[in-house]
């Protein structure tokens, strides 16, 4: 069987993750389930797009992800199965897949559904059909093909020869600020030139290593694993700080000369 990974915004404090497990397992005892987050915020779509965005390419191909977040979203009660690039999704309508697919997923069927299903669909529609699919079943057994779903845009850079204007797309468990902004194109807009980060009230000219390169308690800008510039504050939280959440405006601006 393939991996099924597991993302909601159920929390870790009622049972609803473990009925959709327990749906699963009574069904395949030796399904391989990774939970991936349960602390999504409720309804934060941004949010569970930057979590699984970051890490569903890092599993194997044909692994089966199935997303429990705002699973009440879509009031036609629409769900989809879709397959992009080597992976399945298995998600309500709700905008999330054309987020994660860059509203580019290669197949995208409806699940057939009824109203029985819908008080709990994680449990009663979506884990069944990942089972499904995890056992290499055939994508189009689950529904009609469509290409009517939700669609929603990500955050785009704004870009020209002296600055970047990025925004915060996450705020990690320690408080540090993910945007949008990457070391590819601060490095393609830079030739060599140098340049500032510029938050809130606060200015940094230089990127460090790790947040350790700078006193507790100061602030310093990084490149975390993904390539993509973070704002934290050394044994701080740098949301809380600085006054600064999701989309907030972050900009890098070049100046002349090396």
């Amino acid at each position: 069987m393939a991996v099924i990974t597991f993302t909601s915004d159920f929390g870790y404090t009622d049972h609803y993750v473990a009925a959709v497990k327990a749906a699963m397992l009574s069904l395949q005892p030796q399904a391989h389930i990774v939970d991936i987050s349960h602390g999504i915020e409720p309804f934060n779509i941004p949010q569970a797009e930057y979590i699984i965005g970051s890490v569903f390419r890092e599993f194997p191909e044909g692994t089966v992800h199935l997303v429990a977040v705002d699973t009440h979203g879509c009031k036609q009660g629409k769900y989809h199965a879709a397959k992009y690039k080597g992976h399945y999704f298995l998600l309500a309508d709700n905008g999330l897949l054309s987020l994660l697919t860059d509203g580019e997923p290669e197949v995208v069927v409806e699940l057939q559904t009824d109203e029985e299903l819908l008080p709990f669909p994680a449990k009663n529609l979506l884990a069944p059909a990942a089972l499904y699919l995890a056992k290499g079943g055939d994508i189009d057994v689950l529904g009609e093909r469509t290409t009517s779903y939700k669609q929603l845009l990500n955050r785009q850079l704004r870009l020209n020869d002296h600055s970047i204007t990025g925004h915060v797309i996450h705020v990690d468990h320690y408080g540090n600020l993910i945007t949008n902004i990457t070391k590819d194109s601060v490095e393609t807009i830079a030739h060599g030139r140098t340049y500032t980060v510029h938050f809130g009230r606060e200015t940094v000219g230089r990127i460090h290593q790790n947040y350790t390169q700078v006193e507790d308690g100061d602030c310093c800008c990084l490149y975390n694993h993904l390539g993509q510039l973070c704002i934290g504050i050394n044994k701080g939280n740098a949301a809380e700080l600085l006054g600064l959440d999701f989309d907030s405006q972050v900009d890098v601006r070049f100046y002349p000369g090396a």
